[in-house]
């Protein structure tokens, strides 16, 4: 063996050590991407629920400031239904949410748009006060109705955001939105 060839054996013996090392590193840090959580599901229910309970308490919070004690001959007492639905300030919609909102659209849901707004309309669910008391699965027949295309959509959280457009938590729903825009948790 002479020098010509042990430098020949020595080129080839680093090219093969340098692609066995690029397949195993490829292969190891393959393995390393994380998934998803396997409790994905549960954690974000559990997300919805805590916005629910934090839109229900900021609503009991306001209710109790704006009760004062009456008068004992007084008539005019103030019911707490007149105060939901006299919640909707379109300024501060604006503000929140960075677009015009309307009284009653259900387009400022995420995950709601023009067809499946008419979708809910056939089924007499034109308000946010009605779609919050609607439940996950009557929102699910819903979109059934219109087809296939439209069970890609998860309707779990839109009693939660048309609960929170209809008392007027706007700052709330913007933020649990931008968190959850297209799906992204």
């Amino acid at each position: 063996m002479d020098f010509q060839d042990s430098n020949t054996w020595y080129w080839i013996i680093l090219a093969l050590t340098a692609i066995i090392s690029g397949i195993l590193g490829y292969m190891f840090g393959k393995s390393d991407i994380p998934s998803a959580p396997d409790n994905y599901n549960e954690l974000n229910s559990l997300d919805i629920e805590n916005a629910k309970l934090r839109a229900d308490l900021k609503t009991c919070k306001e209710r109790l400031s704006s009760f004062s004690t009456p008068k004992p001959n007084s008539k005019s007492l103030v019911k707490p239904e007149k105060i939901i639905s006299e919640s909707f300030n379109p300024v501060s919609a604006k503000t929140a949410l960075g677009k015009k909102v309307s009284l009653d659209d259900l387009k400022i849901v995420e995950g709601i748009g023009p067809k499946i707004e008419g979708l809910f309309h056939n089924f007499d669910i034109k308000t946010w006060k009605a779609l919050s008391e609607t439940s996950a699965d009557t929102c699910q027949k819903v979109l059934d109705s219109g087809g296939k295309r439209y069970r890609i959509h998860d309707p779990a959280s839109w009693p939660m955001q048309a609960k929170m457009a209809h008392e007027g938590h706007w700052e709330q729903l913007a933020q649990w939105q931008e968190k959850h825009r297209a799906g992204k948790f």
